[in-house]
C-alpha cells in the first residue's frame, strides 16, 4: 500500500498501490525506477499510465509525456495545469540544435562558482544534439551515418558553438550546421582527412551535405526540426508534446518527432538536476512517458542505438521512466539480431513489466524476456479476446481484457489487477470518440434539408 492506488486484485479485491517511482524510492521493491507496458490496442495501456502520472503529480513528481500521438495525455496535462506543446506540419517547430536551457544554466553555474557542473551541462547538451542529428540522418537514409560522418558532425557542432553568440540569446539551426560543413573550416577538414585537397573534402562530405539539405529544405521530414523552437519546454510543470496532427502514413516523421521530443525532454531534466545539485533550484522529480516505442525503433537500421543513447544518458538522474509498446513482436521485428537483442533489453532492464491482453503467438517472445507461468500466459491470452456478440441490447460491451493488467517484477508471481476509472478520469479521454454516433442539432438538420433537391437529412440513431 505505497502511494498510487493502481487497481484491485482480480481474485481477492485487495487494492494494489503501484508505480515505478514509489516502488523504487519508498517501497524498495525494484532496483530500477522504470516500467515497460505491453498490450494490444484499446485495452487501456495509456489509461493505466495516465493514472500513474496523475497520482504521482499529486506527490510532486511531474509527468513528462514526450510525444503523444493520439492524443491521450493532453486533457490530463491541462487539468494538472501543465504545458501542452503542439508539434507537426504548420503547427509548431522543435529546433534540434537548440540547447534549451543548458546555456543559461551554465552561465548561472559559472556565476556561482560551479565551473565543473557548467561544463557537464554543456557537454550533455552537445551529446544530445549530436545524437539527435545522427538519428534524423538515420531516418532519412534508412541507415546510420558512417564513422567519419559522425566525427565530422561532432566537430562541426563544436565549431558552430564557437561561432554562435550565446550571450545575446542566439540559437543555431540546422541550416547553420550545414553552412559550417559547406565552408569547411580547418577544424572540420582535419577530422575529415581531406589531405589539404578541396576536391577530396567535397567528395568526403557530399553525402552528409545532401542529407542535411534534405532536413533543412523539407524532404520527408519537412521543416519541423530546422526552424527556431516555437514553444520552449518548461522544467517546473507537467509537459506533454502533442504530435497527434502527424498522420500515421508519415511514419518517418512520427519517429523523428518522437526522438526529438525525447531528446529535448531528457535535456531539460538534466539541466534541472544539475541546478539542483548546485543548490540553485529545488530538487524536482519526473515521470517520463515514452509512448509508441516501436515507431521509433522501426524507422531505420541503427535506431535502437539512438534510443538507447538517449535513455541511458538519463540513468540515475532521479527520473522514473515508462515505455509503452504493443507487443514483443513490434520490438523484435528489426533487421539485425544485434538490434533485436538491444530492443529486448529495454524490457529486461525495466523494474516493472506490466502486461495487458496479448495473443498466444507472443508468449514465446515474451517469456524470453519475462518469466511467466503457464497460468499467467493463459490469463494474458484470455484478456485479448474480443467483446461478446450482443447487437440487440444497444449497450456497448467492452472487451473482457479492458482495464486488466498483470504486474510482473523479475521472476516473482504476477499480480493481476482490474483498473476501474473514477468519474474525473473518465472525462479526460475517450480513444473511440470519433466512432460514437452523433445526433445533429436542429440547425444542422435544417441546413442539410434545405441544401437542395436530392439532399438527405441526417438520421438520428435509434
Amino acid at each position: 500500500m505505497v502511494v498510487i492506488p493502481l487497481g484491485r486484485h482480480i481474485y481477492s479485491g485487495a487494492t494494489l498501490c503501484c508505480d515505478p517511482v514509489s516502488w523504487f524510492t519508498r517501497a524498495r521493491l525494484i532496483s530500477n525506477p522504470s516500467a515497460f507496458v505491453l498490450g494490444l490496442p484499446a485495452l487501456g495501456k495509456s489509461t493505466l499510465v495516465r493514472r500513474m502520472a496523475i497520482g504521482l503529480a499529486g506527490y510532486g513528481v511531474m509527468p513528462l509525456v514526450l510525444g503523444d500521438l493520439k492524443p491521450d495525455y493532453v486533457a490530463s496535462t491541462e487539468a494538472l495545469g501543465g504545458q501542452v506543446i503542439t508539434l507537426g506540419p504548420g503547427r509548431g517547430y522543435l529546433n534540434v540544435l537548440d540547447p534549451g536551457e543548458a546555456t543559461a544554466a551554465a552561465q548561472r553555474l559559472r556565476a556561482a562558482g560551479h565551473h565543473d557542473l557548467a561544463a557537464e551541462v554543456l557537454a550533455d547538451a552537445h551529446g544530445r544534439r549530436h545524437t539527435i542529428v545522427a538519428a534524423l540522418l538515420t531516418i532519412m537514409r534508412g541507415a546510420p551515418p558512417t564513422d567519419r560522418e559522425e566525427t565530422i558532425l561532432d566537430r562541426a557542432l563544436k565549431v558552430l558553438d564557437t561561432r554562435t553568440d550565446h550571450q545575446h540569446g542566439a540559437v543555431p539551426v540546422l541550416g547553420d550546421l550545414l553552412r559550417v560543413i559547406q565552408d569547411g573550416p580547418s577544424e572540420v577538414r582535419a577530422v575529415a582527412l581531406d589531405r589539404g585537397s578541396d576536391e577530396r573534402y567535397r567528395a568526403i562530405t557530399e553525402n552528409l551535405e545532401a542529407s542535411l539539405i534534405g532536413l533543412v529544405g523539407g524532404g520527408r521530414l519537412g521543416e519541423t526540426f530546422s526552424r527556431p523552437t516555437t514553444n520552449p519546454m518548461r522544467r517546473d510543470a507537467p509537459v506533454v508534446y502533442d504530435v497527434s496532427s502527424i498522420d500515421d502514413s508519415q511514419m518517418d516523421l512520427q519517429a523523428a518527432t518522437l526522438l526529438a521530443c525525447w531528446s529535448a525532454g531528457f535535456g531539460t531534466v538534466n539541466v534541472a538536476n544539475v541546478l539542483a545539485d548546485a543548490g540553485l533550484e529545488p530538487r524536482r522529480h519526473y515521470l517520463v512517458v515514452l509512448d509508441e516505442l516501436w515507431r521509433a525503433l522501426r524507422a531505420g537500421r541503427g535506431m535502437v542505438d539512438r534510443v538507447d543513447a538517449l535513455t541511458r544518458l538519463n540513468r540515475n538522474r532521479g527520473v522514473g521512466q515508462v515505455m509503452i509498446s504493443h507487443t514483443m513482436s513490434d520490438l523484435l521485428a528489426l533487421p539485425t539480431e544485434e538490434d533485436r537483442m538491444k530492443a529486448r533489453g529495454f524490457v529486461e532492464r525495466s523494474g516493472l513489466v506490466i502486461c495487458a491482453g496479448l495473443p498466444s503467438a507472443e508468449m514465446q517472445l515474451l517469456t524470453s524476456a519475462v518469466r511467466l507461468s503457464r497460468a499467467e500466459q493463459d490469463l494474458l491470452m484470455g484478456w485479448q479476446d474480443p467483446p461478446s456478440w450482443d447487437p440487440d441490447t444497444g449497450d456497448e460491451t467492452p472487451p473482457p481484457g479492458r482495464g486488466k493488467f498483470l504486474v510482473k517484477v523479475g521472476g516473482r508471481p504476477g499480480i493481476p489487477i482490474d483498473v476501474q476509472l473514477t468519474t474525473a478520469e473518465q472525462s479526460l479521454r475517450d480513444s473511440n470518440r470519433l466512432w460514437h454516433p452523433t445526433i445533429p442539432t436542429a440547425t444542422t438538420a435544417s441546413a442539410t434539408a434545405s441544401s437542395g433537391p436530392g439532399s438527405a437529412a441526417p438520421v438520428a440513431p435509434s
